[in-house]
């Protein structure tokens, strides 16, 4: 089994060199430690420092030498529409207050499916429908790319409970 011990970003590296390519969805593209197989057949040891979002494009680098490719998996995804950019704002505003990973782009909004935020998206004017496409939300308020939940400062507002995120684990802005 190889291990895979660092990542080169997309960009930075000959993703032609690759050694082999492993296609993940973004449960998985967030982690610190995990086996997988790759699709050529290479077994590997994912074994980061730290908890990191791997994007598409990047590089695993694997000890004694090369590169496995990082790609988006296609998942099952909300796609949120507005009539007018003032409406998409106002949704993109609800989903940030509730922290979900969100991926932003031209004229729409894609989310994980969650009927509670479909139904709260539907009442306040958004067109939605599902999707199946790769999810590369994006990085955070404070330019982080791993989707840590760790704030450098109070929030200014408190919520009076915890919020639960779709990755398995909650937090508390009491701060």
């Amino acid at each position: 089994m190889r291990r895979a011990t660092s990542v080169v970003k997309q960009g930075a590296w000959d993703a032609g060199s690759a050694l082999d390519r492993l296609t993940l969805d973004f449960e998985d593209r967030y982690r610190r430690r995990k086996r997988f197989t790759a699709e050529g057949g290479l077994d590997l040891l994912l074994d980061l420092a730290e908890t990191t979002l791997l994007h598409e494009g990047d590089g695993l680098v694997l000890e004694g030498g090369g590169h496995v490719l990082v790609k988006a998996a296609a998942e099952d995804l909300i796609e949120a529409t507005a009539t007018a950019p003032g409406l998409l704002a106002r949704l993109a505003w609800h989903l940030g207050n509730r922290h979900l990973p969100v991926a932003i782009a031209e004229g729409r909004i894609l989310l994980r499916d969650d009927h509670v935020i479909v139904d709260m998206l539907k009442g306040l004017g958004a067109d939605v429908r599902r999707v199946r496409e790769p999810f590369q939300p994006e990085g955070g308020a404070y330019g982080q790319q791993n989707h840590d939940h760790r704030h450098p400062h109070a929030h200014g507002h408190h919520h009076g409970h915890d919020h639960h995120h779709d990755h398995d684990h909650d937090h508390d802005h009491k701060h």
